[in-house]
């Protein structure tokens, strides 16, 4: 009922005066309590060293730079990766001792360099040319058993503290930088040089003098009549580490080191200390950035290859006999170390990985050199 005015008549003055005071008294109260909530600070970041085994101007710290770029992009600033030039903490070949020891949180290599620890080591960086590829290599890690029997080399039987996950797949890398052209295994008899991993255990059956060094040092020692040839990785890591000022024969396609992979570690205690969400995306990164890496380096390899050649660099590929002498070495390398059981393990798996995957490679895809003649090949 409405009177006159168009008010409820049942509304009694004194009742819309105690609704006013009521409203008002809430809105009061409620301004007071934002007033007195204190403010919210935005969590601190968690703060992660990561040092690389690389030199700051190797395309390889750029890809360990792609990572730590993922990362912290990813995390929206929750984490902060601190991306480090090999020696700037520790030297590139303490990397690892480093991450398990917590001096560094993380950091990036390759599993080769670990090669002094256990030789079944490097077979997740060096692993025996079975036909293999490197993105097959991780493709044994992933669903042929690889990963566990890696992480129970590194905690078990190494009883080191990490956290590693395998990465970013490497082609076929070169026999390497020589004064001359190599025709022959006996070329390198007694021959001072460079390479890493299984790599060593294969050049010392053709008696050559095997020297392990890191990337950042090869061309001084080369310089230095250290080294009488040497091999690192890559047409980048090459151009860019000085491999044309000190040698003019590059000799490409060996099977002492036909695949590699890239090795992210992290020191286990601190990686099972952060939230669930972000020990995801670590390995989450780590994926993503195997698959851009790839992508970068068909880009940059070719293009530093043909740089390579216009510095005067004599490019020629690796002669049969000296492919036939590798397998030949593999063979007497797998057979010496499988007396470890380890090693057997690990090698074995690969094996059988190996055979049916390569295996139906070669039935399932074409030739693909038939087809790249036909449209690029000229006579």
């Amino acid at each position: 009922m409405t009177d006159m005015s168009g008010r409820n008549a049942d509304v009694r003055p004194d009742a819309r005066t105690s609704r006013r005071r009521f409203i008002a008294t809430a809105a009061a109260a409620a301004g007071a309590t934002a007033l007195a909530a204190p403010a919210v600070h935005a969590q601190a970041p968690i703060r992660l060293k990561f040092q690389s085994t690389w030199p700051n101007k190797d395309i390889f710290h750029e890809f360990a730079g792609d990572y730590v770029k993922r990362v912290n992009a990813m995390t929206g600033g929750r984490v902060e990766l601190e991306l480090l030039p090999a020696g700037s903490v520790v030297p590139a070949f303490q990397m690892l001792d480093a991450v398990s020891s917590g001096i560094l949180d993380g950091g990036h290599g390759v599993a080769a360099y670990w090669y002094g620890k256990n030789k079944a080591f490097s077979l997740f960086g060096t692993a025996p040319a079975f036909g293999w590829d490197a993105d097959e290599l991780l493709g044994w890690v992933r669903y042929g058993g690889g990963q566990a029997l890696y992480d129970d080399l590194v905690q078990n039987t190494l009883k080191l503290n990490v956290v590693g996950m395998l990465s970013g797949p490497m082609p076929s890398q070169p026999l390497g930088w020589f004064k001359k052209e190599i025709t022959s295994a006996a070329d390198m008899k007694g021959m001072k040089y460079r390479t890493v991993g299984l790599g060593a255990d294969l050049f010392k059956e053709f008696g050559a003098a095997v020297t392990i060094v890191p990337g950042g040092e090869i061309v001084p020692a080369i310089d230095r009549g250290l080294l009488d040839g040497a091999e690192f990785n890559n047409p980048s890591s090459d151009l860019v580490l000085g491999f044309p000022d000190v040698a003019k024969v590059y000799m490409l396609g060996s099977y002492h080191q036909a695949l590699e992979c890239f090795e992210i570690l992290f020191n286990k205690t601190k990686f099972e200390s952060l939230p669930k969400d972000v020990q995801e995306i670590l390995r989450g990164a780590s994926d993503a950035t195997s698959a851009t890496m790839m992508w970068k380096a068909q880009d940059r390899y070719s293009k530093d290859l043909e740089a390579i050649k216009a510095r005067g660099v004599k490019v020629l590929p690796t002669p049969k006999p000296v492919l036939e002498a590798q397998l030949k070495a593999w063979d007497v390398v797998i057979a010496n170390l499988s007396a470890d059981p380890v090693f057997k393990k690990v090698v074995d798996s690969q094996k059988e990985w190996a055979k049916r995957i390569v295996g139906f490679r070669l039935e399932y895809e074409p030739d693909s050199k038939f087809a790249y003649d036909h449209f690029f090949k000229t006579a």
